[in-house]
């Protein structure tokens, strides 16, 4: 199985082990950094489910993806989103090699992304709560690879890094103000964020909805293919 088929199990038993808790056959990052969880690949018997509601709690929630078994009675759907996994693996179309100048640069006319940390954090979830990108709790921040476009001093547009299984790291919360948006600013920091990925020796990756068409357009063109259709669960746990 590749790590992209089963990533948030392959980034808590790897590089963000210490965000979370696991057991041998399940695991889920603390609920103040993501919501999600996940199964041990190719675990099929009831004593991962176990594990899983140990971890999350009585009548908590956890969201799954990758190929999960079906569901043992207990355990409920409250919300199911379909999308897309795309890549981003090819290092000549991403980063410092797209267009004629550097992402930030003067020539470019688009502002130089700054990092986001902690004390960016209120500004961050405010951003969040207007345009809605997915998940994103206080500590998501401590992820990394948060990069955020400020102009006139108010954080209009960011995008950082998720998900991290070995080799490759998820371009997440690509979020931009409406009154700031159809100006780039979304592919530039995706771009940037990609720069640092591939920089490292990663490979850059993402999920988009199904319905969000304008994003599966805008990641195509700055390089990323689609991998696989995905079905991200929000699931509750047994009483």
């Amino acid at each position: 199985m590749h790590v992209l088929d089963n990533p948030v199990w392959h980034a808590l038993t790897g590089p963000q082990r210490a965000l979370g808790r696991t057991t041998e056959l399940a695991g889920r990052f603390d609920p103040d950094v993501a919501p999600f969880g996940a199964l041990a690949s190719g675990s099929v018997t009831d004593s991962v489910w176990e594990d899983l509601a140990q971890l999350v709690g009585p009548k908590g929630t956890v969201s799954l993806t990758g190929d999960l078994p079906d569901l043992p009675p207990g355990w409920t759907v409250i919300a199911r989103f379909d999308g897309m996994q795309m890549v981003g693996d090819g290092a000549r179309r991403l980063g410092m090699d797209v267009g004629s100048s550097p992402p930030g640069s003067a020539e470019s006319g688009l502002p130089v992304p700054v990092l986001l940390g902690s004390d960016d954090v209120s500004e961050m979830l405010a951003l969040v709560e207007v345009t809605r990108p997915g998940p994103f709790e206080r500590r998501t921040v401590e992820l990394g690879g948060y990069l955020g476009i400020r102009i006139d001093g108010q954080l209009v547009a960011m995008a950082g890094e998720r998900l991290r299984p070995p080799g490759y790291a998820e371009i997440s919360a690509v979020a931009t103000d409406p009154n700031y948006q159809r100006r780039g600013l979304a592919g530039h920091l995706v771009l940037a964020v990609a720069e640092g990925i591939l920089r490292r020796g990663d490979i850059p990756f993402l999920h988009a909805s199904t319905t969000n068409m304008g994003a599966i357009r805008l990641y195509e063109s700055l390089g990323f293919t689609i991998r696989r259709p995905v079905v991200f669960l929000l699931l509750e746990a047994p009483g």
